[in-house]
């Protein structure tokens, strides 16, 4: 009974963290990051992929994926479907205009679109608003997607400024002070760390033992010289932090949002890459003369955005046309269309429990979404000569890496393919507070 009782004593609880540093930087991909390797100092991107633990074919449990939604996701530990993010942007089904993710007619910028809690959100709540939270990125959306609805603040730069938003009230005076005084370089990376060094200096950040959280947003581009002037202001970035902070008492995860193949349009011709293009806007003027044919000349497709067409329901209604009758006649015509490999409606996404419908379903919202979403071939443009939008579809993934550096963390790489959204519940698990209320993933990493 002795031996169970001394053994019981000698077990200890290791502290938590106290400052989480969450780097997001869009457009990382594994690949590039292995690469450019060779050209890294020791103490930036090499350090965290040799010290710190590497999950190396990090995705997004959802499609389609862009910066906003992916940051949204992150902070949230769930998907579009429950958040609500599910793009930048959006079209309003009430104005038929689009929206932007952050964009607030009152405030300016809000995080009023974002319809769960996130990890600053908790850990405010936790700590009856005594830690500290705050988020730095070059754009509005990644600023205050990370931020979520109860940080001390977010910032983001425009027109060569640093600038805030009066949403997070009471207005913290560090920060106010901050996008006033301080002018932004030409160099955005080099902006969030700066940000993120005056941050810990000044405003307090990680100076107790309650868990303060800091969301920075970098960016990875394309080419070798990013990633090796990358890797010279995430070396600033853990020096600095480590400078004031102890090693063990600072968690960093660093992971990705998705790559954008800016150059994949010209690469596909040169290389005889088999393409196409479909004209959204065309498809939807098709799909009216078909539906008028059968139902009497008429607008029935009233927008088309991104990918999704949107009927107008107030004609519907007058015509007494059943919602899923026309959607079942659209599908049927829009499939014998070259370039179309399937189309969805919003009912088959909510009623349907095929698990290839699973990452479709996820970056579904029924108030956002369009009545039908259309998924183009592997390869092919999308194009809106309406709005002059254009995408090229990729059914393939290209993954990132998601790295848990500090805090104890030991050194360790992963192949196991991991999602994002694993990563808020395994945060709140180790800072000890309740994960974000829409998370249902089980935790990347444990805490000690």
């Amino acid at each position: 009974m002795l031996g169970f009782y001394t053994e019981v004593h000698t077990q200890t609880i290791a502290p938590a963290p106290r400052l989480v540093v969450c780097i997001t930087i869009d457009q990382l991909r594994t690949d590039y990051l292995e690469t450019f390797s060779p050209l890294y100092g020791s103490d930036g991107l090499k350090r965290l992929m040799t010290e710190g633990t590497v999950f190396t074919n990090g995705a997004c449990p959802f499609t389609p994926v862009d910066r906003a939604s992916a940051i949204a996701s992150l902070h949230t530990g769930t998907v579009p479907y429950y958040h609500g993010i599910t793009s930048s942007e959006w079209l309003d089904k009430q104005t038929l205009r689009p929206q932007n993710c952050v964009r607030d007619q009152k405030l300016g910028f809000s995080p009023q679109f974002l319809l769960t809690s996130t990890l600053s959100d908790e850990l405010k709540m936790a700590t009856n608003g005594v830690a500290k939270a705050f988020a730095f990125a070059p754009t509005p959306d990644a600023a205050i997607l990370s931020a979520g609805h109860a940080a001390d603040g977010a910032a983001w730069i425009t027109d060569g400024k640093w600038v805030t938003t009066t949403y997070y009230r009471p207005l913290n005076q560090w920060l106010n002070g901050f996008t006033r005084l301080f002018q932004p370089t030409s160099d955005v990376n080099q902006n969030i760390t700066d940000a993120a060094l005056k941050c810990i200096e000044q405003a307090g950040i990680g100076n107790d033992d309650k868990a303060d959280l800091l969301n920075l947003t970098y960016e990875a581009g394309l080419q070798m010289e990013s990633y090796v002037a990358l890797d010279r202001q995430i070396t600033r970035l853990l020096n600095g932090i480590e400078h004031r902070i102890p090693h063990q008492r600072v968690l960093f995860v660093i992971t990705g949002t998705t790559c954008r193949e800016e150059e994949e349009e010209s690469a596909q011709e040169r290389f005889r890459i088999p393409t196409g293009t479909f004209y959204i806007n065309r498809t939807a003027n098709l799909l009216n003369m078909y539906l008028g044919a059968i139902f009497g000349t008429a607008r029935y497709v009233e927008f088309c955005h991104q990918n999704q067409l949107y009927f107008n329901h107030q004609l519907l209604r007058q015509k007494n046309i059943n919602l899923s009758e026309i959607s079942s006649r659209s599908q049927e015509f829009l499939l014998q269309i070259t370039g179309i490999r399937n189309v969805y409606t919003p009912s088959q996404l909510q009623a349907g429990s095929n698990p290839l419908l699973e990452k479709v379903r996820n970056g579904f919202n029924i108030e956002k979404s369009g009545d039908l979403l259309i998924d183009i071939a592997p390869g092919w443009k999308l194009v809106n000569e309406e709005t002059q939008e254009k995408s090229t579809s990729r059914s393939g993934y290209i993954p990132f890496p998601i790295i848990i550096y500090g805090a104890d963390t030991k050194a360790e790489r992963i192949q196991t393919p991991v999602t994002i959204d694993r990563i808020a519940p395994a945060i709140a698990r180790t800072i000890r507070i309740r994960a974000p209320n829409g998370c249902m993933a089980e935790p990347l990493f444990l805490s000690k």
